[in-house]
Parts: structure tokens; sequence; C-alpha cells
């Protein structure tokens, strides 16, 4: 039903689908329901904005599975590597989460390919979200970092445009790997880079890495896109250009909202995300995040973590991999 509803999203409604899946989570995971039941929340609920968002710290601490822990085929895991303890997401199926890539993607309005990949490829992160999603969308020998070491003459042969994708602290290895030396990549070449500076001690802004990338690659700010999502979601959302927006694919929601009292926040204002991904079918809907955002309309405008927050995530985990 849901993997239908990913590729025809006009064929059902949002309110339809997550209260079902919200009441099938509840009936079979033990951790979920007992949150709920704190909350005075039942199985039954009228609309996906009445369905609990479960702190994403949570699964780091509770097994958040709603089928038998024998059927699992796959769990990726947060880094896990500032002590604070790994977050755990299970699968008993991949192919939901792998038609909301490529559907997700798709809605997005980006490239078909051919890709580059400066991230490791799944079968030397078997555990990273970041890994599987971008092994979706691209072809194994079209992941140029083995072991962690960037092939840069893949990116000097290039004869045909081409969409690059890695994340930001990938990108600046690069930019750095090719010290005075600047390649122009062929007319209508783009890139998608997923954040990642957690826990590395260096920050630079969106705007300034893309202008670096434009710089050393060829590839204008404007064809630069930034991809948000995390180890405990399906789904991603994508910005294009420097100062983009994240939008929603149709099967998710993001909403901003106050922190203590988890009401909307104002157009304009800043809270933190609550995400409901349709397509995390075997684990729960809802997701507070530790991310800061402002609301926009429909889309949200991408802050970062909370100060307070420890750093994590599987674009952390893939930075470490290339500095390792």
């Amino acid at each position: 039903m849901v993997q239908a509803w990913i590729r025809q999203p006009e064929s059902r409604s949002f309110d339809e689908i997550l209260p079902r899946l919200h009441d099938f989570h509840y009936l079979h995971n033990a951790p979920y329901r007992a949150f709920c039941q704190s909350l005075g929340v039942d199985s039954l609920v009228a609309r996906w904005r009445d369905i609990p968002c479960v702190p994403q710290s949570a699964f780091k601490h509770a097994d958040l599975r709603s089928f038998p822990a024998t059927e699992t085929v796959q769990t990726f895991r947060t880094s896990g590597t500032t002590g604070e303890g790994f977050g755990q997401h299970h699968f008993r199926t991949l192919e939901v989460y792998e038609t909301a890539v490529r559907e997700g993607w798709r809605h997005a309005g980006l490239p078909s390919g051919p890709f580059l990949v400066i991230a490791p490829h799944p079968e030397e992160a078997p555990h990273s979200s970041l890994s599987h999603m971008l092994a979706t969308l691209a072809a194994k020998e079209e992941f140029i970092a083995p072991r962690g070491v960037i092939d840069l003459n893949r990116l000097r042969d290039l004869s045909a445009p081409v969409c690059l994708l890695g994340t930001a602290l990938g990108f600046l290895h690069v930019v750095e790997g090719l010290r005075s030396e600047r390649i122009v990549l062929p007319a209508g070449s783009t890139a998608m880079e997923t954040g990642g500076y957690k826990g590395s001690g260096r920050y630079i802004e969106r705007a300034d890495l893309y202008t670096m990338i434009g710089e050393k690659l060829g590839i204008a700010p404007g064809n630069i896109i930034n991809e948000y999502g995390m180890t405990e979601l399906s789904s991603q959302f994508y910005a294009k250009g420097p100062r983009g927006l994240h939008e929603s694919p149709p099967w998710v929601r993001a909403v901003v909202v106050d922190p203590v009292t988890l009401q909307d926040v104002a157009e304009g204002e800043t809270g933190i995300l609550l995400i409901y991904d349709g397509a995390n079918v075997g684990s729960v809907v809802g997701i507070r995040t530790q991310d800061l955002a402002v609301k926009r309309g429909n889309a949200f405008e991408l802050l970062g973590r909370d100060p307070s927050a420890l750093p994590r995530g599987c674009s952390r985990a893939a930075d470490e991999w290339l500095t390792s």
C-alpha cells in the first residue's frame, strides 16, 4: 500500500495513510506504544498531526521495530563515535526505503545521472544509511573514493555532464586535494552535498562552499543541491542553490514548532523540526529532530543542529571514513 502511494501520492491522502501506519506501529511496536500511552494517545487518531513524535534520541535507547527482530534484513546506524551510543533504524524490507529515495529524487527534479560518488560504498560501510541511499541512485563503479582515497582522475577525465554526490566535507577534500589546479567539468554538471561537518571542528557556510566548488570545478552554485536526511528517516529533503529552501516529497511533512509547547511557529519564526515520514513503515512515522529551522511556507530554512545536541549522523561517519 505505502509503496504504491509513494509512486502515486495523489492516489491517497496523508490523513488516510499516516493514521493507519500509526495504528500499525502502536499495535506492533511496544516501546512506541508505551510512549503513546504516556501521552494519553491511543492507537486510533483522526489526523496525522495527532500522531506523537518520538524524540530522535529514542533510536539510541529503544528497539523501535514494528516487526519481529528475526525478520530484520538491514539495520542502519548513526556514527556513535562521541560516546553517546548508536542510533539504530531497523528494516524488514528495503523496498519502500529505496522507492522513497528514487521517487524523492525524481520529485525534486534532480538529474538522472550519470553520477560520481564521494562516499563509501555500502560494502565498505554496511550500516550507513547515506551509503545505501547513494547506492540506490548510483552504480557501484560510480563510487570514486575507495577506502577513503578520492580518485581525482575520474573528474579530470570527464567528457560528458555528471552529477557529483557526497558530503560537504567530502567536497572540501576535493577542493583542497586539487590545490592550485582547477577542473572545469563538462557544461551541465551538477552536485549534491549532504552537509556533514559534524564533529570535524570545521564549518563553512553553504554559500561559501558552493562558491569554492564553482571556482574549482566550474559548477554554478545554482546547480548545487543540499540534501537533508538522517538515519532515522527513510526519505530526504532537497534545497537547490546556496540559499534554497528544503521541500518535502508528497509522502512526508516537516513542521517547525516551538521546542517547549510543540505548537506550530508563525511564518518566519524559528523552532525545531518535527518530521512525519510516510515511508517509515517498520519503525515510527513521527520524529522530533534535534535540528533548528525557520518556517517558510510549506518549506523550511534549515539552520542546523540545536547547539545543545551531541554531534552524530551518517554523514559524519562518512567524513571520518574519508579522513581516517
